[in-house]
């Protein structure tokens, strides 16, 4: 209909006064009108007509999403330490009525605004957690501002803390700070590599010793083992011997007896062995480490061997009996 209205104007050569009355609004843009002082309507993006006579265009506002750089300002933390802090709004208009009508300046408003917050928030925090919680800080931020525009018809869509810049003194005391930590954390570890060494050396000669006593204690169960086995061998071996000694006696006393009984004159040859045998036990007992001495009496001797004779001259009586014995 305007187009048309526009199209007779031309034709009937009233040019100037439709020419005030077109406005064109850009796509991404609005426009307030106002009829004698008063809010008449919202223009939106293309060609448009408004009274040239009593209409005026009094504010055009893009609606896009805008940057809004607020300046560094000083702010004061909860442990009374001085900072800088500087942020960045992202924000566009939702309603271009509120936003023309409701705040005189609404640029100025929100810088005053976002600083205003920027400071009551940086109050809370102590200066580590300024630096650990950044993230938190701006959805704060990022709520407070955007239920605090929702009158100005502003919606904020995104805060960002650029920079959070201590003073000269607080750097340099931070990074005293730090340069002390740095040293704490070295002799730490310093330390915990010596424990470790110690712990390890003593662990590796604690392991060595235990294998040493176990390898002695082996070598002693083994020493001790072929010890008794020594000795268990030697005790059958000398068992063995007085076995075969016994047996051997035992055969020589059958054939002496048995040749006692055939012949009566073998007793004498008896005496003469058994003189030569005592004889032979009292070599063999000079010839010993723990050597005895025997003293014999030379006019002894004959009754020595008489009481030999007489217990030789038993034996027949003996061997007869064991010969019977062994019929």
């Amino acid at each position: 209909m305007g187009q048309l209205i526009l199209l007779l104007a031309l034709a009937f050569g009233g040019g100037t006064v439709v020419l005030k009355s077109i406005r064109v609004i850009n796509q991404g843009d609005e426009a307030l009108v106002e009829s004698l002082g008063s809010y008449k309507k919202k223009l939106g993006p293309g060609l448009n007509m408004i009274n040239p006579f009593f209409d005026n265009i009094v504010y055009k506002q893009t609606i896009r999403e805008k940057v809004l750089d607020i300046p560094p300002q000083q702010c004061i933390t909860r442990d009374n330490v001085s900072i800088t802090v500087d942020a960045v709004v992202y924000w566009r208009i939702v309603d271009m009525e509120k936003a023309y009508y409701k705040v005189e300046n609404l640029q100025s408003a929100m810088v005053n605004l976002v600083l205003t917050q920027i400071r009551s928030e940086m109050g809370q925090l102590e200066l580590d957690q300024t630096f650990t919680a950044r993230t938190q800080i701006n959805e704060i931020l990022l709520r407070d501002l955007d239920i605090a525009t929702d009158p100005w018809g502003v919606k904020v869509t995104r805060v960002e803390l650029r920079d959070i810049i201590p003073s000269k003194a607080v750097q340099e005391s931070m990074e005293l700070q730090m340069s002390a930590e740095r040293r704490k954390r070295a002799a730490i570890l310093t330390s915990e590599g010596d424990r470790e060494s110690a712990v390890n050396s003593a662990r590796g000669k604690a392991d060595a010793q235990i294998l040493d006593a176990e390898a002695r204690q082996k070598a002693i169960i083994l020493q001790a083992e072929a010890e008794q086995k020594a000795l268990i061998l030697k005790a059958q071996a000398e068992r063995q011997q007085q076995v075969l000694k016994a047996q051997a006696i035992a055969e020589s006393a059958e054939i002496l007896a048995h040749r006692m009984t055939a012949n009566p004159e073998a007793h004498k040859a008896i005496e003469v062995l058994m003189a030569l045998g005592y004889l032979d036990m009292a070599t063999i007992i000079g010839k010993s480490d723990s050597s005895k001495v025997m003293f014999m009496d030379p006019r002894n001797i004959p009754a020595t061997f008489e009481g030999m004779r007489s217990i030789v001259s038993d034996i027949p009586n003996v061997s007869h009996s064991l010969l019977e014995n062994r019929e």
